[in-house]
């Protein structure tokens, strides 16, 4: 059986903006945390996928637009980040597992109609889903991401941010998006730190960053070269990009190649003092998305 790690709930006491239920299901033995707002019977489901080193908290700003436009909300947190188990071998943490995970989470909520919203690792491995569970997909929200194809090199921004955590595997979570975010309160800041009591429960916040494909033989690099084709020439639903301009990472240049590859893509909404974690600009983000998708 996996070892793993739980963050005790006093941890996410009294958060910032984020009153919301937490909810579990478990995989073999490990157990997953999600955020389910919204009515039930709504007819389209915004799955919000989190990157490195964030969890479902990012999305804070943008569920509460998402559900007054009469829509459900699911913002699950991958395993090794928020309230989520967090499995202590740096070893356990593999591309194929977080996406076989995200498939399976999606299969046994029965999600559909699903509007994937995704940014940084949630694109990464999000993007790799739709074109396994076509039927469910409808719409795409997507934010500085890209897709780990290994044949595109990786930018000398990813490259900085690699060495830097493989420098700093204690890395201060909160302390990284005070920096990116300056605009956040102390409170909120913490919150992205309330996962980890100490850098026995950061085992995927340190994994994350080896684990993006960057040769063509790279784990994950086939499926999202598949992805990429799949998008490309299958893609039928309604696309909105959003750009966090000042994004060192995946920034607009990475952005715009995204685009290309996702038919009818239409161009993207920059948001000029946006960061990479751009879901904390997200309000006028999802707004914009909303009317974009509404105007059909």
């Amino acid at each position: 059986m996996t070892h793993a790690l739980r963050t005790l709930d006093d941890r996410f006491a009294a958060l910032p903006g984020f009153e919301y239920e937490p909810r579990y299901r478990e995989f073999d033995g490990l157990r997953m945390h999600y955020v389910d707002t919204g009515p039930r019977d709504a007819n389209e489901v915004f799955l919000c996928l989190h990157g490195e080193p964030t969890w479902s908290y990012l999305y804070r700003r943008m569920i509460p637009v998402f559900v007054a436009a009469g829509h459900r909300v699911v913002a699950p947190d991958l395993f090794g980040f928020g309230r989520s188990d967090k499995p202590v071998d740096d070893a356990w943490y593999t591309f194929e597992t977080h996406r076989e995970s995200l498939l399976r989470f999606i299969e046994a909520l029965d999600l559909d109609g699903i509007t994937l919203v995704c940014q940084d690792w949630g694109g990464l491995l999000g993007l790799t889903l739709p074109m396994d569970l076509p039927e469910r997909f409808a719409g795409l929200l997507v934010m500085n991401t890209t897709l780990g194809t290994g044949d595109v090199p990786l930018t000398d921004g990813f490259t900085a941010w690699r060495q830097w955590v493989a420098n700093n595997p204690d890395l201060d979570c909160g302390k990284l998006l005070a920096r990116a975010c300056p605009h956040l309160t102390p409170g909120e800041a913490a919150a992205y730190s309330a996962p980890y009591p100490d850098r026995s429960y950061k085992a995927g916040a340190r994994r994350f960053p080896q684990l993006v494909p960057d040769r063509p033989d790279a784990p994950g690099a086939q499926l999202s070269r598949r992805a990429r084709d799949w998008w490309r020439t299958q893609w039928r639903g309604q696309s909105f990009m959003a750009i966090g301009m000042t994004d060192p990472v995946l920034g607009p240049a990475v952005m715009e190649a995204l685009r290309a590859d996702i038919r009818g893509c239409p161009p993207p909404l920059q948001v000029a003092e946006g960061g990479h974690f751009l879901q904390e600009w997200g309000a006028p983000v999802a707004e914009a998305a909303i009317a974009r998708f509404a105007a059909g």
